[in-house]
């Protein structure tokens, strides 16, 4: 029988229970395969057990199916029988807690972070810079930090970077960091990225980390699913530098919460290898680092991807939950890394790993959990239990419907365009001449005049709403940005704080 506070993967080959304590499930965790062995159904029941747990889910939806979870499931056929031959389950087929996002808008809310938020090694990393037009982007945000000019959307980037080749003074002593051959380029990285479509991801209203952390009524985590079936393929970079953000944010806004008897969130990373692909050293340090730190906020990070191999090695030495779909192996490249994946388990003496890992069938895997004290179990070879609901996509009206009944209808369907970087340099350029304000003195950031409360003393007195929190957040954030520019990365950070 499965054991209290546990979540439960599947059953042995002697028809027991395999799972987990969940108060261990904030060390990380993999679900690994090659195509067709069964891992979106694997993560689909794993998100199902957190949420029933009262966990928050934030995951990706690759291939359009996962969606599934917002319907009642109808096991049949090989499913029904599986879920037969394991009489512990208690297997009820439901619907799941589900919000769907899109940062284009189509198939659900929009996701939005603003630029300002995202800051600018992770900006770096999306326009694939190099080290000089990386230097120019810092000390642009460094500018736009000294004159109080907020940076939502890509207009506001693209208005701030003209104005500097017009007005090199305002960079002082960063000047020999902007030249005009790194702002052209700058610029058409950004033209780039808007041909890709990707100026949707940047505006207001920004994504609020508390609404992804709200339970549902009844108890159970909510699941937020953002379909990434399109953006993957057409804009990966996109999609990898989105959730490194969200890593960022959480890392930054959550407090420590030490050793609890479950996770607040857990992140669900599909098609992993993008998130460490052709990433700069800098940043990949900074991301292991924030990997390594985030358990003690309460949440856990599953990575899912084909080959562990597709993980850096101090990411995968974080790993407390790992299950191993089938993998193939036809010539002697992929029978070593076989090796080095069977390598990887704690050996059990009942089978041999490594010529498990080529007979697993559909909806095996080779599971190692952790033990209470926190080590390694022994690799036990597990059937998967069926998700309770749908096994396939919803429908066009299916989703219409969840999106409509969604507990944030409403709140981040409608752009919201307020005064920033673009607006106020227009105005600026339509002063005369001797009414334009003089540059800030160097190094004063302007989200430091008067303290930190009394700037949010004055805006809470001026705005209203959605509009006064969002503002009151974002100057907040402006000394908040700089843990992120020296965490999650800049190169030049520990120089120009």
């Amino acid at each position: 029988m499965p054991v209290a506070n546990q979540f439960v993967l599947g059953a042995d080959p002697s028809g027991q229970p395999v799972g987990q304590a969940l108060r261990l499930a904030n060390r990380h965790g993999l679900i690994a395969g090659a195509t067709g062995t069964g891992k979106t159904v694997t993560l689909q029941r794993l998100v199902e057990t957190f949420s029933d747990a009262g966990v928050a889910v934030f995951a990706a939806d690759i291939k359009g199916d996962l969606c599934g979870l917002g319907a009642v499931g109808n096991p049949q056929g090989k499913v029904a029988e599986r879920i037969a031959g394991m009489p512990w389950l208690n297997h009820r087929p439901q619907a799941y807690p589900l919000t769907l996002w899109d940062i284009h808008g189509q198939s659900g809310h929009p996701l939005r972070t603003t630029l300002s938020e995202m800051g600018p090694l992770l900006l770096s990393n999306l326009l694939e810079l190099t080290d000089s037009q990386q230097a120019a982007l810092y000390a642009t945000f460094q500018v736009a930090d000294r004159e109080g000019l907020l940076l939502l959307d890509l207009k506001d980037l693209k208005a701030l970077l003209n104005h500097l080749k017009d007005h090199p003074e305002l960079l002082g002593e960063d000047g020999a960091l902007f030249t005009g051959g790194s702002s052209q380029a700058l610029l058409r990285r950004l033209a780039t990225l808007e041909q890709q479509g990707a100026e949707a991801l940047f505006g207001e209203p920004a994504l609020q980390l508390e609404d992804i952390l709200q339970p549902d009524a009844d108890g159970r985590g909510r699941i937020h699913l953002m379909d990434a079936s399109r953006l993957v393929h057409e804009a990966p970079k996109v999609y990898a530098t989105f959730l490194l953000w969200l890593l960022a944010e959480l890392f930054e806004q959550l407090p420590e919460r030490g050793d609890t008897d479950k996770p607040v969130l857990a992140l669900f990373f599909d098609e992993a290898h993008l998130l460490f692909a052709g990433t700069p050293k800098a940043l990949q340090e900074r991301l292991e680092q924030v990997v390594r730190l985030i358990r003690s906020k309460g949440v856990g990070v599953y990575f899912v991807t084909q080959s562990p191999s597709d993980l850096p090695d101090d990411v995968l030495a974080q790993l407390g939950l790992r299950i191993q779909h089938g993998l193939r192996a036809f010539t002697a490249k992929e029978q070593k890394s076989l090796r080095a994946v069977a390598d990887g388990f704690r050996a059990n003496p009942a089978f041999d790993t490594l010529t498990v890992l080529t007979e697993l069938g559909i909806g095996e895997a080779l599971v190692s959990t952790m033990e209470e004290k926190g080590t390694p179990a022994m690799v036990q070879r597990v059937a998967i239990a069926p998700p309770q609901s749908r096994i396939g996509p919803l429908s066009e009206a299916e989703r219409v419907a969840l999106v409509r009944q969604s507990p944030q209808a409403g709140r981040y369907d409608k752009p919201i365009d307020r005064e920033s970087a673009y607006e106020l340099l227009a105005a600026r350029a339509a002063l005369p001449e001797e009414a334009v304000p003089a540059p800030t003195a160097q190094g004063k950031s302007s989200a430091s005049e008067g303290g930190l409360g009394g700037m949010a003393g004055d805006l809470l007195g001026s705005l209203a709403g959605q509009m006064m929190k969002t503002a009151v957040r974002q100057a907040a954030n402006q000394l908040g940005r700089q843990l992120v520019r020296g965490l999650m990365g800049s190169l030049l950070g520990g120089k120009r704080r």
